[in-house]
Parts: structure tokens; C-alpha cells; sequence
């Protein structure tokens, strides 16, 4: 029985026929799925309405309309995400719904797969169950005809391609990843770890005058301006006095504190840099590894709007963490947990009373990946080359985290 299950798991071509069926299958259901209402105006949206979004976005902006209010004629809430994601959407708002629905799905699952299998140092099999284990998160994802996939991908293919001295398309991976969604932007602290600063920066700087440029293509110079004067008001209003599944929520669902948001953040900046101090260990494959993981679970659980399709980047981390680490009692109760109520909890398969009861009100979903992320901080300040080995071969795990 373990011998085909690693069998299957190492079998990429299956794999990515599996990341297929589900893409489209996500957007066959979408479009089938008829309409559906958010509130009490009674006004009939589409299954997939941030495809909506991001879609109309697109023609807004061609139109010289203000992306940044809203349009409860065409689509529920608001767009969130820059002027350049709206123009580079055009690739799929140009297709019938059904063509660039079924395109953008297949793009956030393969980026995703194509990432993992990009990683250094783990093996096929080992790389399999990375994506076995996201694979339910991710269809939530696409479900809802988000952007996270996408996200996760890029920032765990920069990493890859930071570790294969890459640097001019990493640096695109991560720029693009913060000119969708602003939180992107915490990937750049992978920069510490390699050389060459200066030739980093230099091509920090090209993309972002590329992508920022983007827009100019459909706009006036004027309009754009407009755009971000209305993007900046449009965040700036956007700290509501919603928690999400993140360590606010956690906070205030279990002791009803209500901390500043703000200060939160702060101390979640603390702690993420504080394994860093040990410069030293930069040249340990297995300390920017951690660090990888680090990123991933922290601009979830620290982003005060994180829902459930979020946390197909959380998980992703959560995963890339456990394949490589010992398998310790402490690792293997916290990953269980992570799995049960942050992966399985918002399923038909999870009992709805638990549910409704006890992982709504009281933020399970998001309180493992917190705890799997006070557990990478610690695996990294502690990280001793006697207790957390390179990986020198294949055969070997890349991640020996030392014993809780």
C-alpha cells in the first residue's frame, strides 16, 4: 500500500492531469450554477462573480469608469486589486465567460503546480503530497474564482527561482504577486538570503516601471491618476471592523480582545523578522526554506480580511513545512489540526454543528496556521546544523526540524 501511494504521488502526470479535471471542473460548475443573491437588495449575481469582477475591472477601465466603486449593476462588491491587474485581465475578459473562466481557473492551479515541481531538494514524491494536501483549499479557491492560487504559485516559484540564481524572473514573480493583491509585497524579505543586492534591486525597479506602465496603454496619464487617487481612498476605508480567520479574529473570538489592528501587525512584523538576525545562517538551504513557509502563513494569518479561499497560501506553507519536516509528535498533531479545521472544516464532510458551534465562532479555521507559523519562527531561531541538516542528496529530506 505505501509503495503505490508513493508510486502515485510521484507521478507527475497525473498530478497535473488531476490540477486540470479540477480547474474545469470548478468552472463547469460555476457556470451551471446558475445565480445567486449577497444580500437583501435581491439582485441576481453570478456563481462566479469575482471572475466578474476582475472581468468588468477590464472594461472600466477602457471606459475611463473609476474601478474603485461600485457597480451593484453588474457585479457584487468591490474591485480591491490595481489598475495593472485590471489591464493584464483583458487576456481573459476578451473570451465568452465560459472560455476565460475555465482559462483563469487552469492558470491559478497550474502556476501552483508548476511552482512546487520547480522546488529544489524534494523529491517527486515528496513534492506530490504538497499538492495532494492543497489540493482541497485550492478548489475552494477557484470556487470562487480567486486570485490566491496564483498568488501562492508565484511567490513559491520565486523562491525556486531565487535558489536557481533566477534573479530577474523571481524578482517578476514577486512584483507581480504584490501588483494583485498588496500583501505580495512580504515575499521581497526572500531577498535577504541571496546576492547581489544591487542587481535585485535594479530589477525590482525595471518590473515595477513595466507593470506600472501597463495601464498606460488604455488610459491618459490624467485617469491613471485618478485611478490611484481613488485605489489609495479605496484602501485607506478598507480597515473594517472585520477580523477574518486571522490572529485579530483569534484574539477576539477567544478572549474578546480587541487589539489594535494596527499593533498586531506590528508585533506579527517582530516576530517574522526576529529569526533573521541570524545572518548566518542565510547560506543554510534549510533556514530560507522556513522562511519560505514563514511568508506564505504570515500574510494570511496576519491580513485582517483573510477568509477561507485564502488560505490556499497559508496551507500551501503549511504543507511545504510538514513533507520536509521530522515527523516529531508536536509536527504531526499540529498538521492534523491544520488539516482537519483550517483544510476540511468548511467542507460537506466536516459536521455542520462543529461548524456552525465551534470553528466559525471561535476562528479555528485560521488558529492552526498561526501555531504551524509560531512553530517555523521557533524551527528557525533555534535551527542548529546538528539538528537540522542540508540536504545533500535526493534521497534525503531537505527539512530536519529539531525535537519540540
Amino acid at each position: 500500500m505505501k509503495e503505490r501511494a508513493t508510486k502515485a504521488l510521484s507521478n507527475r502526470r497525473n498530478l497535473l492531469i488531476l490540477y486540470i479535471i479540477i480547474a474545469l471542473a470548478a468552472s463547469i460548475q460555476g457556470l451551471l450554477s446558475g445565480t445567486k443573491t449577497f444580500d437583501d437588495s435581491g439582485i441576481q449575481y453570478t456563481q462566479y462573480n469575482n471572475y466578474r469582477i476582475f472581468e468588468r475591472s477590464f472594461y472600466h477601465l477602457l471606459n475611463n469608469q473609476d474601478l474603485y466603486i461600485l457597480y451593484p449593476e453588474e457585479q457584487w462588491d468591490l474591485y480591491k486589486y490595481t489598475p495593472t491587474f485590471s489591464a493584464l485581465f483583458g487576456l481573459f475578459a476578451l473570451f465568452p465567460d465560459w472560455v476565460g473562466l475555465s482559462l483563469w481557473n487552469l492558470v491559478n492551479a497550474l502556476v501552483l503546480l508548476f511552482a512546487v515541481y520547480r522546488l529544489p531538494h524534494l523529491r517527486d514524491v515528496e513534492k506530490g503530497l504538497v499538492l495532494v494536501i492543497v489540493l482541497v483549499e485550492l478548489l475552494t479557491s477557484i470556487q470562487n474564482a480567486q486570485s490566491n492560487g496564483l498568488i501562492a504559485g508565484l511567490l513559491v516559484m520565486s523562491f525556486a527561482l531565487l535558489e536557481d540564481k533566477k534573479y530577474l524572473w523571481a524578482t517578476l514573480c514577486i512584483l507581480f504577486s504584490a501588483f494583485i493583491k498588496l500583501f505580495g509585497i512580504v515575499g521581497f524579505a526572500l531577498f535577504l538570503f541571496y546576492p547581489k543586492k544591487g542587481k535585485l534591486a535594479l530589477y525590482t525597479a525595471l518590473w515595477t516601471f513595466i507593470l506600472f506602465l501597463i495601464p498606460l496603454l488604455f488610459v491618459s496619464y490624467e485617469q491613471y491618476t485618478r485611478l490611484f487617487q481613488s485605489y489609495w481612498n479605496m484602501l485607506s476605508h478598507d480597515h473594517s471592523s472585520s477580523h477574518g480567520y486571522s490572529v485579530m479574529g483569534w484574539l477576539n473570538s477567544w478572549f474578546t480582545l480587541e487589539v489594535n489592528k494596527n499593533l498586531v501587525v506590528l508585533a506579527g512584523v517582530l516576530l517574522f523578522l526576529l529569526p533573521l538576525i541570524r545572518y548566518r545562517e542565510y547560506q543554510n538551504y534549510t533556514f530560507r526554506y522556513l522562511a519560505l513557509c514563514s511568508v506564505l502563513i504570515w500574510i494570511v494569518i496576519f491580513n485582517h480580511k483573510a477568509e477561507s479561499p485564502t488560505f490556499i497560501i497559508a496551507m500551501t506553507g503549511v504543507a511545504l513545512w510538514f513533507v520536509a519536516a521530522k515527523k516529531d509528535t508536536l509536527t504531526s498533531i499540529l498538521f492534523a489540526c491544520a488539516f482537519v479545521l483550517t483544510t476540511l472544516s468548511p467542507t460537506d464532510i466536516f459536521p455542520r454543528y462543529l461548524r456552525e458551534e465551534f470553528v466559525i465562532p471561535y476562528a479555528l479555521k485560521g488558529f492552526p496556521c498561526i501555531m504551524v507559523w509560531v512553530k517555523v519562527v521557533y524551527d528557525m531561531v533555534v535551527l542548529r546544523k546538528d539538528l537540522l541538516a542540508e540536504r545533500a542528496h535526493p534521497e534525503h529530506s531537505p527539512l530536519q526540524t529539531a525535537e519540540s
